[in-house]
C-alpha cells in the first residue's frame, strides 16, 4: 500500500552489502544529495538525522536492506519498498540505459514520488510471526537442499540399477536408513537378510523383498565403481534423513510460535489446510493490504491474466506471476479435496465434467477456496461449511 500523501522528501536507497547509494529528492523533484552511505548504524543514522520525517524507500526488504529499514523505524520515519520488477520497469521511463547504483537510487526515489502506487508498505509484524518467518525460510532452504539430494541420489541409482531406482522410495525412512547404513543396490543385495530386516524394521516385508530382488535385473559394475557408489549413496541418504527430520522439527516450532495467533487457528479449520499452508499464509500475507479476494488471488498467482485490445483481441490465460510458494501450496493442498464429498469435491467434479484436466480443476478449486480463506483472514472466524 502506498503512502496516502506525497512525502516532502524521499530517500531512495539502492541497498548493498558494504554500502548503500542514497538519493535524496524533494517533492518538487530537486536533488538534495546523492552518494554512497556505508552499511553501518552510525552512517545511516547520520543520513536520517539530516532529513527527519523523510520517506525511506528501499529495493530489498530482507538481508542487505534490513539494517536501513530498522534504523528508519527507530528514527520514526515512514518506510516503503519498491519491488525489483517495478523498479526494473520504472527504470525504462528515465533517460539512459546505464546500470549503476547512482541511477538505480535515483529511479527508486523518483518512482516513489511519481508513481506511489508502485510502493509496498513495510509492515511491522508481531515478533512471533517474524520468528516464524525466519524458521520458515530455513525450512524452505532445507526443502530445496533435500530435493537436490534426492535428484542426485536417483541419478546415481538410475545409472547403477534402473529397477532398484524405480522400487526405491526416498520418502520412506526405512529405505533411507538401509541405504545410509549399507550403501547402494549391490551392497544391499549382498547384505544378510538379518541385517536388512533389522535396518528396515517397521517396513512392509514385501516392499523390502522387492527392493532387494530388483538388483538381479542388472549386471554388476566393476568393484571400484561399486565402492564409489556406496560412498555417495550413504552420504546422500544420511543427508536426506537428517534434513527431513530437521524440516519436521522446524514445522513443529513454527506451529508452536503461531499457536496463539487467531488467524492461524482459524485457517486450520478450512478443509485441506494443514499447519504448513496455514503458517505460510499467516507469514506471507498481511490481509489489510488486500481490498478484496480478487487482489489476494492475483498476489497468489491464482487469478487469470486478461489481454484485450479493442474488440478484436481478447484472451484469458493462466498467470505465471505471483507468490509461487503460496500458489503451489494452495493448489496442491486441494488434492485431498478432489475425492471428498463436500462442496469442494462437488465443485472439482463439476469442473472435470466440463472437460477440465486435473491440474486446471485443482486450480479452479483453489481459487474458489481462496474466497473463503480471504474472509477467514479478514474476519478471524473459523470455517463454517
Amino acid at each position: 500500500m502506498a503512502p496516502p500523501t506525497r512525502p516532502r522528501i524521499v530517500i531512495g536507497l539502492d541497498v548493498g552489502k558494504s554500502a548503500h547509494w542514497a538519493c535524496v529528492v524533494t517533492r518538487e523533484g530537486e536533488l538534495l544529495a546523492s552518494g554512497p552511505i556505508p552499511n553501518r548504524e552510525d552512517a545511516i543514522d547520520g543520513l536520517y538525522a539530516q532529513y527527519p520525517g523523510a520517506l525511506v524507500v528501499v529495493d530489498q526488504v530482507r538481508n542487505i536492506g534490513s539494517l536501513a529499514l530498522s534504523r528508519a523505524k527507530l528514527a520514526g520515519m515512514p518506510r516503503a519498498y519498491l519491488p525489483g520488477l517495478a523498479a526494473h520497469g520504472a527504470s525504462k521511463l528515465f533517460a539512459g540505459d546505464a546500470k549503476t547504483d547512482e541511477r538505480d537510487a535515483m529511479v527508486i526515489a523518483k518512482t516513489a514520488l511519481g508513481i506511489p502506487d508502485a510502493l509496498l508498505a513495510v509492515a511491522d509484524r508481531p515478533p512471533e510471526i517474524e520468528a516464524a518467518r525466519s524458521l520458515a525460510a530455513q525450512r524452505d532452504f532445507l526443502t530445496c537442499e533435500n530435493t537436490r539430494s534426492k535428484n542426485r541420489l536417483r541419478s546415481i541409482l538410475l545409472e547403477s540399477c534402473p529397477e532398484f531406482e524405480a522400487q526405491a522410495d526416498l520418502s520412506d525412512p526405512a529405505t533411507l536408513k538401509l541405504m545410509a547404513a549399507v550403501g547402494g543396490p549391490w551392497s544391499i543385495s549382498e547384505a544378510s537378510p538379518q541385517a536388512v530386516g533389522a535396518l528396515t524394521r517397521g517396513c512392509r516385508r514385501a516392499k523390502v523383498a522387492a527392493l532387494v530382488e530388483s538388483v538381479g535385473s542388472s549386471s554388476r559394475p566393476h568393484p571400484a565403481a561399486v565402492a564409489c557408489e556406496d560412498r555417495a549413496v550413504r552420504l546422500l541418504a544420511r543427508r536426506i534423513s537428517e534434513n527431513a527430520a530437521e524440516i519436521e522439527s522446524l514445522t513443529s516450532e513454527i506451529s508452536a510460535l503461531l499457536a496463539a495467533d487467531e488467524t492461524y487457528r482459524c485457517l486450520l479449520t478450512v478443509p485441506g489446510i494443514g499447519p504448513r499452508t496455514a503458517s505460510e499464509l499467516v507469514i506471507s500475507i498481511d490481509i489489510a493490504d488486500f481490498a478484496g479476494h480478487d487482489r489476494l488471488a492475483s498476489y497468489c498467482g491464482l487469478a487469470p491474466r486478461n489481454r484485450r485490445s479493442g474488440t478484436s483481441i481478447s484472451s484469458v490465460s493462466a498467470s505465471r506471476q505471483g507468490n509461487k510458494r503460496l500458489k503451489n501450496l494452495l493448489v496442491f493442498s486441494c488434492n485431498c479435496l478432489a475425492r471428498s464429498r463436500n462442496r469442494w469435491g462437488e465443485y472439482y467434479a463439476r469442473c472435470r465434467d466440463r472437460g477440465m484436466p486435473h491440474g486446471k480443476a485443482l486450480k479452479a478449486v483453489a481459487r474458489k477456496r481462496l474466497k473463503v480463506i480471504y474472509a477467514i483472514m479478514r474476519d478471524k472466524v473459523p470455517y463454517a461449511a
